[in-house]
C-alpha cells in the first residue's frame, strides 16, 4: 500500500531567487519579442507608416489653409505658403462669429460638447449593465432577448428616424413622457435618446464577448465570498472592462460628434451642433471656403484630444484576447 508524500518547499537563498527572478525575466522578454515579431515586419511598418503620412496631408492642408488670407485660398493651393508665407487668424475669428439668426459656431460647439458627453455616456453606462446580466446572470428568454439584440444591428438608422421623430413630437418614448414635444421646442433630451437608442445593440454585444471572457473561477469566489450582482460588477467586472469601455467610448464620441443626420431631424434652432453650422459655413454658393478650413479645424480638435487621452485604454481594448496568460 503505498503513501502519499506531500512535497515541501525548500528554503531558497537570496543568490537563487534573483538567478529565478532574472531567468523569468528574460523568459518574459523572449516572449514579448516573439510575439512582437510574429505581429510585425519591416514590409508592414513601412506601409503603415506610408498610409499614415497620405492620410495626413489632406489635415495638414486643412491646417494650413485655415490660417491663409481668404485671397489666397481662393486663388492658390495651400502649398504656396512657401513661396507667401502670410498668415493670419482672420479666418477663425470670423468662422467662430459666423452662424445663423439664432446660434453662431462658438455656440454650437458648446453644444456639440453637451450633446455628445451624455450621449457618450448613458450608452455605456446601460450597455455595461445589460452586457453583464447577458452574460453571468441567468433568466428565462436570455438568450432570444440577446439575440434581438444582436439583430438589431442589421437595422439601419434611417428606418428608425420617422417612428423616433413621431414618439418625440408627442413628446414620448414607447408611450411614457421622456422628452419635451418637438412642437414646443428642440431640447438635447431627443438627441440623447435617439444617439443612444442606436447605439446600444453594438455596444452590449462586444461587452458582452469582453465581460464573459473574464474567468468563471473569480466570479465564483466572490459569490463565495458572499457578494452580490452588485458588488460583482463595481468591484471586479468594471475596472477589468475598462479598456473595452474606452474603446467603445471613443468611438461612440466620435460618432456622435461627427453626426449630421441625427442633429438635422432632431438637433434644431438654439441647440443645433457644429456639424449642422459647418454644413452651411462655406455660404449658398461656396464662397466662403476659408471659414470652412477654420471651422472645420477647429471640429477636429476635441475628438483627436480624446483620442490621445484614452489611447493607451484604447490599445489594450483592442488587443483585449489576443493573448493568454
Amino acid at each position: 500500500m503505498s503513501s502519499a508524500v506531500t512535497p515541501i518547499d525548500l528554503p531558497v537563498d537570496k543568490a537563487t531567487q534573483r538567478q529565478l527572478r532574472r531567468g523569468e525575466r528574460r523568459a518574459e522578454m523572449s516572449a514579448a519579442k516573439n510575439t512582437k515579431r510574429r505581429l510585425t515586419s519591416r514590409g508592414a511598418t513601412i506601409a503603415a507608416l506610408i498610409i499614415a503620412v497620405v492620410w495626413t496631408i489632406p489635415t495638414f492642408g486643412l491646417f494650413v489653409s485655415s490660417f491663409r488670407p481668404a485671397q489666397e485660398v481662393r486663388t492658390t493651393g495651400w502649398w504656396s505658403i512657401l513661396a507667401n508665407p502670410g498668415l493670419t487668424l482672420d479666418n477663425y475669428r470670423e468662422a467662430l462669429a459666423a452662424g445663423n439668426s439664432q446660434l453662431d459656431l462658438a455656440g454650437a460647439f458648446i453644444n456639440s460638447i453637451a450633446i455628445t458627453l451624455p450621449a457618450t455616456l448613458v450608452p455605456l453606462i446601460i450597455a455595461s449593465l445589460a452586457a453583464y446580466a447577458f452574460a453571468w446572470i441567468d433568466f428565462r428568454g436570455k438568450d432570444a432577448l440577446f439575440i434581438g439584440v444582436f439583430a438589431l444591428q442589421i437595422v439601419p438608422i434611417q428606418m428608425a428616424l420617422v417612428p423616433l421623430l413621431q414618439f418625440f413630437s408627442r413628446g414620448e418614448v414607447f408611450g411614457f413622457p421622456v422628452v419635451t414635444s418637438l412642437a414646443a421646442g428642440s431640447g438635447y433630451a431627443q438627441v440623447w435618446v435617439a444617439h443612444t437608442m442606436f447605439a446600444l445593440p453594438l455596444a452590449i454585444y462586444l461587452l458582452h464577448n469582453f465581460i464573459a471572457e473574464i474567468p468563471s473561477e473569480v466570479i465564483e469566489a466572490a459569490r463565495v465570498d458572499g457578494a452580490g450582482h452588485g458588488q460583482i460588477f463595481f468591484r471586479i467586472v468594471l475596472p477589468l472592462t475598462m479598456p473595452a469601455l474606452a474603446s467603445i467610448a471613443i468611438f461612440q464620441f466620435l460618432w456622435v460628434w461627427n453626426d449630421l443626420l441625427v442633429a438635422l431631424i432632431f438637433a434644431d434652432g438654439a441647440v443645433a451642433p457644429m456639424t449642422k453650422l459647418l454644413a452651411e459655413l462655406s455660404g449658398s454658393r461656396g464662397q466662403d471656403w476659408h471659414l470652412l478650413t477654420a471651422g472645420a479645424f477647429l471640429s477636429i480638435l476635441v475628438p483627436l484630444i480624446v483620442f490621445f487621452a484614452l489611447q493607451r485604454f484604447f490599445v489594450r481594448g483592442l488587443l483585449a484576447g489576443s493573448t493568454k496568460g
